[in-house]
């Protein structure tokens, strides 16, 4: 690939990176007639190695760069397109046109995928880490629609997209940061919808196939058929040695979880309408999910498929663009094209999820505003709906503007991002609920904006 990004990594120099090594491989061969190109990656365990390592001892922190580094951090944000073997191609001051966002497997970080490359973002404080914009170059446009993180080291899936895609939109490609290349790629028949990683796993999402590889070689493990996913839903747990998977079914409405540690599927009929949108805590547990009618969102016991709780976003039909747990599983936050994100108290015993909830967190269980309707003492006379629980706290957005949201490394914040290049960070009180406190909004995609 003739590239015109910088050879050396803008990656702290306290998050250590151990590069692959390079060799020539068989393609895997694959059941459906895709096939897994592994170009010149051979091995890429000693990269997940040395990520897991850092991530370990660096999982507190809500930095991305060390405090010696944040000046080379803040040069490379500046200095946009950077090319020490050729000036020829000019730096394109404009905004670019977001194709997609993500969060890191942390909430952390998140990733911005553009119409001429991808941008990776520190949440907590908001700072640009690195920019790679390829427009312009000898490979096309540089239009990237997917762009995933694996926690905060160098190595990402890219999928190409947009007006003037960088890569085929049938294509995963492995980037390493580090080189400032692509170090592999996986190729199918079809347009990969979405992708997920593990330090373990690749997770490929086409639009009624799932695919699951091993890291260190890109060997096949698992193929799963599904309903239409235009979407490309799936989400896998996080906790090293034991992936649960959920995505969608054979039939509207059914959840398939693959636990692969007890080598378990389980299917669940979650909603009567299409599944447009559902969430995964870290340890694969609880499971939530959002229908196509956006009235209710539903939390789910992964393990035995039972229904946990029920919380109502409102009464009329919506789009949920976006589902999160906070990592006690305490919270659920919910975005859709309403323009509010709503947040909802979770009645879950976090003793049976292997997490420890913050003092006072079971109390507010009990006495949390707002969380059932007043109405609730004749539960069972009136409709379903007036015995609905409803959210604890709430903040408003530009109606029909699509956002996603996450919950912070703060206590009881908040952060959204919109496909505007919106950025806020708001508070909530557990206790008073209500309306949120804005703390922070931004546009991330201006450079000369001092977050």
């Amino acid at each position: 690939m003739t590239s015109t990004l910088p050879s050396s990594s803008p990656w702290s120099d306290s998050n250590p990176f151990v590069s692959p090594h390079m060799s020539e491989n068989s393609p895997q061969a694959l059941e459906s007639g895709d096939r897994s190109s592994l170009s010149d990656l051979s091995d890429i365990s000693s990269a997940i190695t040395a990520a897991t390592a850092d991530d370990a001892e660096h999982r507190a922190e809500t930095s991305v760069t060390s405090p010696a580094a944040a000046a080379t951090t803040t040069t490379t944000v500046q200095n946009i397109n950077p090319n020490p073997t050729s000036n020829s191609l000019p730096v394109d001051s404009s905004t670019p046109n977001i194709l997609y966002l993500s969060f890191n497997q942390d909430h952390g970080c998140f990733a911005a995928g553009t119409d001429r490359g991808f941008r990776i973002y520190n949440c907590d404080p908001l700072r640009e880490i690195f920019r790679r914009d390829f427009a312009g170059n000898a490979n096309g446009g540089g239009g990237i629609c997917v762009v995933q993180m694996l926690f905060r080291c160098n190595i990402l899936a890219l999928v190409g997209g947009g007006p003037e895609p960088q890569y085929p939109l049938n294509k995963v490609m492995i980037w390493d940061d580090h080189q400032s290349r692509c170090i592999g790629e996986l190729s199918f028949r079809s347009e990969v919808k979405s992708v997920r990683l593990r330090r373990d796993r690749i997770v490929v999402v086409l639009a009624q196939k799932i695919f699951v590889y091993n890291f260190a070689d890109l060997k096949l493990l698992h193929q799963i058929e599904t309903v239409a996913n235009p979407k490309g839903l799936c989400e896998v747990s996080q906790v090293s040695g034991s992936m649960v998977l959920v995505c969608p079914g054979l039939q509207k409405g059914q959840v398939r979880v693959e636990h692969y540690a007890s080598k378990r599927t389980k299917f669940i009929m979650a909603h009567d309408s299409r599944i447009v949108c559902f969430a995964l805590t870290n340890d694969g547990r609880l499971l939530a999910t959002a229908s196509s009618k956006g009235t209710l969102v539903r939390v789910f016991n992964t393990l035995d498929g039972s229904l946990v709780q029920e919380v109502r976003r409102g009464a009329d039909r919506a789009e949920i663009y976006s589902l999160a747990f906070s990592s006690t599983a305490q919270w659920l936050a919910v975005s859709s094209d309403k323009g509010t994100v709503h947040v909802f108290n979770l009645k879950v015993d976090s003793a049976a999820l292997g997490v420890d909830k913050p003092r006072g967190a079971s109390e507010s269980n009990a006495t949390s505003p707002s969380a059932v309707s007043h109405l609730s003492f004749i539960r069972g006379v009136l409709p379903k709906y007036f015995s609905s629980e409803w959210s604890v706290a709430q903040f408003r957005l530009p109606e029909g503007l699509q956002h996603i949201v996450a919950f912070g490394h703060q206590k009881n914040t908040v952060v959204i991002l919109g496909m505007d290049g919106s950025f806020y960070r708001c508070q909530f009180d557990a206790a008073a609920g209500g309306e949120m406190t804005l703390l922070e909004h931004h546009s991330f995609l201006k450079p000369e904006e001092n977050f």
